[in-house]
């Protein structure tokens, strides 16, 4: 269970930070949390979706790593096998809070790192260290800072972009029904994206206001995002085949 701490180079002064990736490590998703803010990286790799929060009604993005739950096609041999790590995935154990600080005579809202010291990365043993020897941040933690940014930037935007393209009509369902080959036939539920005809079909005032608040390239983005699913099932057939080898071999 996670347990949250502010982060400081007192209590946490020789906290490691393991950067291997595999199931041990919670990297076994079929979905991470994607953010407008990486999409330009996101869609040469990873085909891109929206989910709906059923409790909230609100949209997130996400990146699509699997057809199942627990499968990540990207994992192999303690590597994750792409050029581009999704934020949520290279943020690794810390996330920004905030905190009440006074600052010119006035209380404000400021960010802060936590790190989460039961995440499995966590040890002071083996790693990327997290402050340097004198009490500095070390290169890591600045990317982690920079990564973290990104997301709560990207997140914002995101709630703005996305209750702007439903608005719109163009998030509709999509339906994620592959088959692999003779046997094997696999299924994504809960999925959406953007209806392209839909968007083709914008009158011009519609398709401006998107375009002037930034949300007409991602909506882009994310069409050009869904060529990758040809790449994640040939993955996956390519896995199939060499499960199915070593018991083809035994006859």
């Amino acid at each position: 269970m996670a347990r949250y701490e502010l982060l400081n180079n007192v209590s946490h002064k020789d906290l490691r930070i393991a950067t291997g990736f595999g199931p041990e490590y919670g990297d076994d998703v079929g979905m991470v949390p994607a953010f407008p803010s990486e999409f330009a990286e996101l869609q040469r790799e990873y085909p891109i979706f929206l989910r709906k929060d059923p409790v909230e009604g609100t949209w997130q993005s996400v990146a699509l790593l699997g057809f199942e739950q627990r499968e990540n096609l990207f994992l192999r041999d303690g590597r994750w096998n792409a050029s581009y790590l999704p934020g949520a995935a290279a943020k690794g154990p810390f996330l920004i809070g905030f905190q009440e600080q006074r600052i010119d005579g006035e209380l404000r809202q400021e960010a802060v790192m936590h790190v989460d010291v039961e995440h499995p990365r966590v040890n002071f043993a083996v790693g990327e260290p997290v402050f340097l020897p004198q009490g500095g941040n070390t290169p890591y933690l600045d990317h982690v800072a920079d990564v973290l940014r990104g997301i709560r930037d990207g997140s914002a935007f995101g709630n703005g972009m996305f209750a702007a393209l439903d608005a719109a009509g163009l998030i509709q369902p999509v339906s994620l029904d592959v088959q692999l080959d003779g046997q094997h036939r696999v299924a994504v539920n809960g999925l959406y994206g953007i209806d392209r005809e839909r968007l083709a079909a914008l009158d011009a005032s519609t398709l401006h206001a998107l375009h002037r608040a930034g949300y007409l390239e991602g909506a882009y983005l994310m069409l050009a995002s869904l060529h990758n699913v040809r790449r994640l099932m040939a993955e996956k057939q390519r896995r199939l085949r060499a499960q199915e080898a070593p018991a083809s071999g035994g006859h």
